[in-house]
């Protein structure tokens, strides 16, 4: 019998800075729930907002995986290694920050506010050489774009950790499978961006994270047309 998690949209912390507003799925920064910590080795999802022309100035990370996914806008980055990029919706950042580095992100625009999701990952190799990567990707209807992989052989990016995401869209009434890689450690979180979904028929609605483990595989059933993220990954 499979064990479930279910972390509703309202269940969610935040941090509210007036410029900047962060949604967190897990405990992060003052925000504490106990039941709230982690999934596995997926620690953070932030569902962020950046004021036109606002930002996060220089602050330090170490030892954690993080990916960036822009939904609407365009996002900033710079960082202590003399990188600098613009990330836009259907690009995906990721950063291992290894054994220091210090970075910013900012709201591009004067004018509109960009949206992103952050997810930090616990490496499985600690003290690494800092490292960036952005690319982009293409989602196709009624389809599960894998975006990140542990591969560093294939055509995406990856991390230093054995994780899979996809990047999921699909049209009312649609149905998609996903078969776990590695069915006796590892487990599947979904985070809903838009739309109402069915994960073993469990609905989801905007912003709900469900997580599965021991199982072998999991389906989906969209409610309306929507977008999601399915992230394999190991539970310790």
């Amino acid at each position: 019998m499979a064990k479930t998690v279910l972390h509703t949209s309202q269940s969610r912390g935040s941090t509210n800075t007036g410029s900047f507003l962060s949604r967190h799925t897990f405990s992060f920064g003052d925000y504490y729930n106990p039941e709230h910590i982690h999934f596995g080795e997926l620690r953070v999802i932030n569902d962020n907002m950046l004021a036109p022309g606002k930002g996060l100035g220089m602050h330090p990370h170490s030892n954690m995986e993080i990916i960036t996914l822009p939904l609407e806008g365009e996002l900033e980055y710079k960082d202590d290694q003399n990188n600098t990029s613009v990330v836009s919706k259907g690009e995906i950042h990721v950063l291992s920050a290894g054994t220091g580095i210090f970075h910013s992100e900012m709201n591009k625009s004067k004018d509109c506010t960009v949206k992103f999701l952050q997810l930090w990952v616990v490496p499985k190799a600690q003290k690494v050489k800092p490292r960036y990567e952005q690319q982009f990707y293409e989602t196709k209807e009624n389809e599960l774009t894998e975006i990140l992989s542990p591969d560093l052989d294939d055509n995406h990016l990856w991390i230093y950790q054995d994780i899979w995401m996809y990047k999921g869209k699909a049209k009312a009434g649609a149905g998609l499978d996903y078969f776990l890689k590695n069915q006796v450690k590892n487990g599947v979180y979904v985070f809903v961006i838009d739309g109402q979904l069915e994960a073993n028929e469990q609905l989801l609605n905007p912003r709900d994270g469900y997580g599965l483990w021991e199982l072998a595989e999991v389906h989906f059933t969209a409610q309306s047309d929507c977008e999601f993220l399915v992230i394999e990954v190991p539970m310790k």
